[in-house]
């Protein structure tokens, strides 16, 4: 499966960050050890939501939508 994420800092509900992977519970646990640079500092993250898909092209398309403009405002209405 591939998963697309929504994680919000614990420390600050205002940083959020989009993402996608095959392993949600490793990916989480490298946002939260500080391995990814866009996130190490505003550990712990939080998932918020998550979808999943079977096909990774269309895990891709989603997730680029939802960094998209249009995009961001589907999110803050339906997702976070």
């Amino acid at each position: 499966m591939h998963y697309v994420y929504l994680i919000e800092s614990e420390r600050d509900a205002e940083r959020r960050y989009i993402g996608i992977t095959q392993d949600l519970r490793a990916r989480l646990a490298a946002h939260n050890n500080g391995e990814s640079l866009h996130t190490s500092k505003f550990v712990p993250w939080r998932v918020v939501t998550f979808v999943a898909f079977s096909d990774p092209s269309k895990a891709r398309a989603f997730e680029t939508y939802l960094k998209s403009g249009s995009g961001h405002a589907f999110a803050k209405k339906r997702l976070w």
